[in-house]
């Protein structure tokens, strides 16, 4: 089939051409726009699921709606070695300078400028070409304490959509990179704000043990955030992501091309993506994609995968935590005990743990549970298998 038809597209930063089953949690962004609007207090949100499962796509899409409904918007991205002040400092930056071109806020603005400037020079932080003219505010975001001076910005920000009548929300994705002092920090500048009825929160994203570190950060954090669990697609809105770009273009899916999918796939967004993507580009038949196309599609989709969605992580880890991947996945697919991982690798619980800790920093794996482990990655025991075939288990 003609594959520059091809609606798919799979790839960092591709959209999805459907974003089916996300509804509800679309519906409880925009709520929340809505009651920043009237002026009512809201819940900050953070997304929490999987690799592969859309987290940055829906933050994307929250990002834009509210940019579009007029709002401030600053979105960020957190990276290890970056610390969170340089993270934030560009998109606060911008965000001030649009406020202080509305007449009723320039000066508040103006004033919580000065104050960026100081955080800014407290905590050296680089901001290339950007610079900040306004002259320091002093006894405010200047104390060198990170807590302190980040609910400080975030005040002066929410001062200054105060004045110009105006909402500010803060993107931040892959927030389980953030080290637990940074995180605590930003957990208690969004805190203090809300307490203060300012106009600003923040929409997160990340993996499944964002919650812990969160909670472990602050121990108010599960009750200032509500946590949306984004998981696999359920089987008809999982259907609908493959079927409605398809027939939009004309083009039909048979029904055991579709179950064929859905199966391999286990029904996470990007893995639907990927085989459509493939299955399209194999279909000789103009009009339909058949059972087994997608079957023949399969091989293609798994190697791209290994290449590139699989690999990239997996090159991260050292040999000996290779192993320990190798043996989880030798328990086979969910959650399964530490203690069996160890066993599987024929050491005690000390040694399987020093292993366990640095792939749970590396984000690999995640605790869903004391004593529990699992995989971060959906449908990387199989790769792992694919990648290691030789592993013999402890006997």
């Amino acid at each position: 089939m003609n594959p520059i038809r091809n609606p798919y597209s799979p790839g960092a930063g591709n959209k999805p051409p459907e974003l089916a089953g996300r509804e509800n949690v679309i519906e409880q962004a925009d709520l929340m726009f809505e009651r920043m609007r009237a002026g009512n207090s809201v819940q900050p949100m953070i997304l929490n699921g999987l690799r592969g499962v859309g987290k940055t796509v829906l933050l994307r899409r929250m990002h834009d709606a509210a940019k579009a409904s007029g709002y401030e918007v600053v979105f960020a991205e957190a990276t290890e070695g970056k610390p969170l002040p340089d993270l934030l400092v560009v998109g606060l930056r911008k965000a001030l300078l649009n406020l202080s071109m509305i007449e009723a806020a320039k000066d508040r603005a103006k004033r919580s400028l000065g104050a960026l400037k100081a955080f800014v020079a407290g905590f050296g932080v680089s901001i290339g070409e950007y610079a900040l003219t306004y002259d320091p505010t002093l006894g405010v975001a200047d104390s060198g304490d990170l807590e302190t001076d980040l609910g400080d910005i975030f005040a002066e920000v929410g001062e200054a959509a105060a004045a110009a009548n105006k909402c500010v929300v803060l993107f931040v994705d892959e927030l389980q990179i953030l080290e637990k002092t940074e995180l605590g920090a930003l957990i208690a500048a969004i805190h203090r704000i809300s307490q203060q009825g300012l106009p600003v929160t923040i929409i997160g994203a990340g993996l499944p043990q964002v919650l812990g570190l969160a909670g472990s950060a602050k121990s108010y954090a599960e009750r200032l955030f509500i946590f949306p669990r984004i998981d696999a697609l359920g089987e008809e809105e999982a259907a609908c992501a493959i079927e409605h770009p398809a027939n939009a273009l004309g083009v039909q899916f048979e029904a055991d091309a579709v179950a064929e999918i859905l199966r391999v796939t286990e029904r996470y967004p990007y893995f639907l993506q990927q085989w459509s993507y493939c299955a399209w580009n194999i279909a000789q038949d103009e009009k339909t994609i058949t059972w087994n196309d997608v079957v023949e599609a399969t091989d293609v989709a798994r190697e791209k995968l290994d290449e590139s969605f699989f690999r990239v992580r997996y090159d991260r880890c050292t040999p000996a935590e290779k192993n320990y991947l190798r043996g989880l996945a030798e328990l086979g697919k969910g959650t399964q005990r530490s203690s069996e991982v160890a066993v599987q690798l024929g050491c005690d619980m000390d040694k399987a743990n020093q292993q366990r800790t640095t792939l749970i920093k590396k984000a690999m794996i995640y605790s869903p549970a004391y004593g529990d482990i699992c995989f971060t990655v959906p449908l990387f025991d199989e790769f792992m298998r694919r990648e290691m075939p030789d592993f013999v288990p402890h006997s």
